[in-house]
Parts: structure tokens; C-alpha cells; sequence
């Protein structure tokens, strides 16, 4: 009956089994119902070969807690971002490449050598400009060596709206239409002054007339113009002229 007594498990013993019993059958019976919650996994224990994949949703991501460095470099597509969701201050300007068809602007920031740019880059207009009959003679433009002036002139009968070209240097030639003078200027030195090129008159009695002009001039250096104006000459009141038109520079 002694030995029966000293046989006994203590109650330490006893709680201790006890303890052991409900820890294994808690984890036995979550296995078994499906409810295995956080405190029976180790921390830092599931991995990727544990998630069966395509199963993870964006209900299983926290909030703005997914960050570059979780993303593989150069996965990301066009068609992961939003239409028109992109905006300037999203792009870094210094790493992006020409436009294909505006990588030949370069060239046309030199007009020397643009081909049809160069045109464009030095084509000047000619403000509308009036003179009274008898006024100074005024410049409408001045390239290189090369002047061109308007004059407005009369003689008593009727007015006459003038372009004129001069230049500073020898050997020039200058040519308009209509040519006052009905010839061009093949030679047109610095002695020479201002040389009529194209003319507009007024009709008979001063009555207002409105010419078309063209006119042209080059120098030895390599400056040269070539253009069309508007002359409106008109004898009413005292007479008066008006220039208007654009030219274009080479040299």
C-alpha cells in the first residue's frame, strides 16, 4: 500500500501533463477546424513557396506600404499606370531622348546652313509705313552693306511712292518692278546713291493707286535681299505714300 503511495505522480507532474496536453491538442484543433491565427505561426517563418500563387490580393496589403524596393527593376509597364496619371513632376526631363521628328531642329537654330529654315529664320516684315509728299526719305531696311528706303514724291501732278536701295560697298546691283527707270541696276556703287528700284503712282487726277512691288539687290560680300511691297500712293490733300511689306535676308 506504501509503495502504491510513493508510485502517486505529483501534482506538479500532473499539471505539467496537463499543460502539455491542452498546448498540443490547441494547435491539433487548429489544424484540424482551419482557424490557425498569427500566434500559432513564428515570426518570420511563412515564405513565398508557402503561398499558392495569384492568391495574395491587394485586401491583403496594407495601405501605401508597398515600396520600390518590393518591386523588380523594369517590371513595371504602361499598362500598371493609369491613363494620363503621369504628370511632369513624376518624370526626371534629363533622362528623356529627342523626338524623332524634332531632332533636325538643331539645324535650324543656324540660318547659315538650315536649307529652308534659313529662309524662314531671316524673312523681315516691313512695317506699314506713310510719308507726306516731300517728307524725308526713310529707311525700311538695312542688311550688310545694303540700304533699302521708301521716298514719297510728287510733281505737281501726280504722286509718286518710291523704293530705293544704296549701298556701302562697290560692285553692288540692286533691280525692282515696276523699274522707274524700266532697267535694272547691274552696277551700283557707294558713290551712287540711293537709286530708285520700283515705283507706284497715282492715277489720273491724284487718285489713290495701289502697286505691287518687287525688287531685289546683292553685294560682292555675299549680302543680299529680296522682297515685295505694297506702295499705295495717294494725291489727295497735300499726297501722301504708304509701305508695307517683307523681305528676305541671305549673307
Amino acid at each position: 500500500m506504501q509503495s502504491l503511495v510513493r508510485r502517486r505522480p505529483s501534482p506538479a507532474l500532473v499539471i505539467s501533463l496537463i499543460a502539455l496536453f491542452v498546448s498540443l491538442s490547441g494547435v491539433s484543433y487548429g489544424v484540424a477546424t482551419g482557424f490557425i491565427d498569427s500566434r500559432e505561426i513564428k515570426n518570420n517563418q511563412v515564405r513565398s513557396i508557402d503561398l499558392r500563387n495569384n492568391e495574395v490580393r491587394t485586401r491583403d496589403l496594407r495601405n501605401n506600404e508597398v515600396r520600390g524596393l518590393d518591386i523588380r527593376n523594369s517590371t513595371v509597364r504602361g499598362r500598371d499606370v493609369g491613363l494620363n496619371a503621369l504628370t511632369g513632376d513624376d518624370i526626371n526631363e534629363s533622362r528623356l531622348g529627342k523626338v524623332a521628328s524634332a531632332a533636325t531642329a538643331d539645324s535650324a537654330t543656324s540660318a547659315q546652313t538650315a536649307g529652308s529654315a534659313q529662309s524662314v529664320a531671316s524673312l523681315r516684315p516691313i512695317p506699314r509705313t506713310t510719308l507726306a509728299e516731300g517728307a524725308a526719305p526713310v529707311t525700311l531696311l538695312t542688311h550688310g552693306s545694303l540700304t533699302l528706303s521708301a521716298a514719297c514724291v510728287g510733281n505737281g501732278v501726280a504722286t509718286d511712292a518710291v523704293l530705293r536701295v544704296a549701298t556701302t560697298e562697290s560692285s553692288s546691283s540692286a533691280d525692282g518692278f515696276p523699274n522707274p527707270t524700266i532697267l535694272s541696276v547691274p552696277v551700283l556703287n557707294p558713290g551712287d546713291g540711293p537709286q530708285a528700284v520700283a515705283l507706284g503712282t497715282t492715277g489720273m487726277g491724284g487718285a489713290r493707286q495701289v502697286t505691287s512691288a518687287d525688287f531685289a539687290a546683292s553685294a560682292p560680300s555675299g549680302n543680299a535681299f529680296t522682297g515685295q511691297a505694297g506702295l499705295i500712293a495717294d494725291g489727295a490733300g497735300g499726297g501722301s505714300c504708304v509701305f508695307h511689306g517683307h523681305a528676305v535676308l541671305q549673307g
